[in-house]
């Protein structure tokens, strides 16, 4: 699904000063706040009685520059007469460029476009896309399209200028509904993971391990005792790796380059170890870093305190001016390696033809040994899963009708709905009919609830929701486990939010929003999960959730890189934020994962960028100076 590109409008502080424009046609300026207030009251009414579901834009177009709004009857409310009008403020980014001492403090801060007012605005709104109207506010110059710019909106009432906004961008998605999985041997998941290129599989009987590596200083080898355990792991289970994924630590003290080389080194020969297990060889990603989260949460409350005021670069000296001893016990702890393992259940049958496997699995159910139909069903579905075998070999395993098979039963349909949705209503029907042999079941019930739910969220069947979230809550009376149902009930709202948004029913959508925000802590989220309610949350206006989401998990370590960066996109333009150590060490996370995604946050928002503009806050813009200016 495309994301929809939500502008965010942040409204800046009036300060009431001298204004520095060449011109400023024939907006009043307020000189007091008691002036503002007067006329602006009407303004004012308005936006305190927008819903949050309403959003704005500036869009360009060619030169062209276009307000954008979701909501016609509350523009129509904004510039109701004929003193109530809008003007842009074209900003560029030039007048941040780090050669410049300090930025100038100005209430308009580039080129201010020429006003408009009440009917022209509102006869020359049109419908443009989905939901969405807009009207042509200004033009850019052919010079001016040429370097980075951003828009900012004044509205105006009685002519003055009332509010003056800012806007950045965010996305924001509907979000698909939370994965329920469908019951086979177990419950199975989608594997979905956040990465630029992903690709979907699916984790029938796979399992994850992870463990943590130390190091001794300026060492590349590690102890065997500390490995240990994952030797052990691996020789008593009877898994393959499929996959590692190693986030490589080095303390704070030396040089960077020295730092990020040794830390290359530890990750590869934690690789090379693991590699002499098995062949062939096993995807890997590396990655590595100096652990600077750590190293400012580690140092509050000790005599080393006061080193959180200082840059990297002054910490880094104090270090080796010999600091770092006496630091050592805090030192060593941020040393080390954190090591994902993604596992397979090893299949004896992985060699064998198709034609051997249908054979050997009729056989099978001849004489009822129903273990070995089980292991070589998982083998056929690990082969359609990996595309050797087609979905369509599914229908040459006959199974009977009969009670004693119900599990192969249900796992063949599930598996079916699981490799191809579109099937979901062919075998809700079927699950329907294998539900008459067991009535009791708690896996088939479990499995026919999750389908119901997604043909009520895409209209494939005519579904009473009352229904679905009696059914869901019954499944308590069958042993479903509680923080699956709680997945459940929050799958429910999510579909009831949608429903509730296209009605523009706000108090029931957020009474919806709120029962998400409320029960997500009672089942465990992937990291996809993390951020794609994060992104739901924005969609329906509720940024404090998403913030509350996110705080604790931007906090750590090993965060998920995309969570780190849409965290920090929440919540950049909160100056009190970038004055906090601990939102320092997260910025200095983020620079230290991805340099150039960090930098390209203080692009222009046409340029994928939040806003260049961050770069107002002295902070932001000496760390931008520093680690950006190149």
């Amino acid at each position: 699904m495309k994301p929809n590109r939500l502008l965010l409008a942040l409204v800046l502080v009036f300060s009431f000063q001298k204004v520095y424009v060449q011109n400023h046609y024939d907006i009043i300026f307020p000189r007091s706040a008691n002036e503002r207030n007067q006329k602006c009251k009407s303004c004012f009414e308005t936006f305190k009685n927008k819903p949050k579901e309403v959003k704005f834009s500036i869009k360009r177009d060619g030169n062209n520059l276009y307000f954008e709004v979701n909501d016609k009857d509350w523009f129509n409310k904004l510039f109701a007469t004929e003193s109530d009008g809008i003007a842009i403020d074209l900003v560029t980014k030039s007048k941040y460029d780090c050669s410049i001492d300090s930025i100038e403090n100005k209430q308009i801060r580039g080129r201010l476009m020429r006003p408009l007012y009440g009917s022209r605005l509102r006869k020359a709104l049109r419908p443009h896309g989905d939901k969405a109207y807009r009207v042509h506010v200004g033009r850019v110059s052919d010079m001016e399209i040429k370097e980075p710019i951003e828009y900012n909106i004044l509205f105006l009432g009685n002519k003055t200028l009332c509010r003056y906004n800012l806007l950045y961008d965010l996305e924001s998605y509907p979000w698909d509904l939370l994965d329920m999985g469908m019951y086979l041997d177990s419950l199975s998941y989608t594997t979905r993971k956040i990465q630029a290129k992903g690709h979907e599989g699916y984790d029938l009987k796979n399992k994850t391990l992870k463990f943590k590596i130390p190091f001794e200083k300026d060492k590349a080898e590690y102890s065997q005792e500390d490995i240990k355990p994952i030797y052990d792991s691996l020789r008593l289970t009877d898994y393959n790796i499929t996959a590692i994924n190693i986030k490589a630590y080095a303390s704070v003290e030396g040089s960077l380059e020295r730092n990020l080389e040794l830390q290359e080194q530890r990750a590869n020969s934690i690789v090379a170890s693991l590699q002499s297990f098995q062949q062939p060889t096993i995807e890997t990603t590396v990655s590595s870093s100096e652990n600077w989260v750590e190293f400012f949460n580690d140092i509050k409350g000790t005599p080393y305190e006061n080193l959180n005021t200082l840059s990297k670069d002054q910490i880094k000296r104090e270090l080796a001016a010999g600091v770092s001893e006496k630091m050592e016990p805090i030192l060593e702890r941020h040393r080390k390696a954190v090591v994902d393992l993604e596992l397979e259940r090893k299949d004896k049958y992985k060699t064998m033809s198709e034609d051997i496997l249908l054979e050997k699995f009729h056989a099978s159910l001849s004489t009822d040994d129903l273990e070995e139909a089980i292991a070589i069903q998982n083998s056929i579905f690990e082969k359609i899963k990996g595309g050797t075998v087609s979905p369509l070999f599914l229908r040459k395993m006959e199974v009977p009708q009969q009670e004693k098979y119900a599990n192969l039963l249900n796992k063949n349909m599930s598996f079916l709905y699981m490799i191809d949705k579109r099937q979901a209503l062919n075998v809700y029907n079927a699950l329907l009919e294998l539900e008459k042999l067991v009535p009791q079941d708690a896996h088939v019930k479990y499995n026919i609830t999750a389908i119901k739910i997604i043909l009520w969220r895409h209209k494939w069947q005519d579904v009473d929701d009352n229904q679905i979230k009696n059914d869901i809550n019954a499944l308590k009376t069958y042993g479903i486990d509680h923080a699956l149902i709680s997945r459940m009930l929050v799958n429910y709202n999510i579909v009831k939010a949608e429903d509730y948004m296209r009605k523009r029913d706000y108090d029931n959508k957020d009474k919806a929003v709120g029962f998400i925000d409320k029960h997500y802590s009672e089942f465990t989220l992937s990291d996809y999960d993390y951020l794609s309610l994060a992104q739901f949350f924005t969609y329906y206006a509720n940024l404090d959730y998403a913030v509350k989401l996110l705080e604790n998990k931007a906090k750590s370590i090993d965060v998920d890189e995309d969570l780190l960066y849409y965290y920090l996109n929440l919540t950049l333009v909160n100056k009190e934020l970038t004055q906090d150590t601990d939102y320092r060490s997260i910025l200095l996370n983020a620079y230290n994962m991805n340099h150039k995604r960090f930098c390209e946050l203080f692009n222009a928002v046409e340029d994928g960028g939040v806003t260049f503009q961050l770069l107002d806050d002295a902070y932001l813009r000496a760390t931008y100076c520093e680690s950006c200016n190149d």
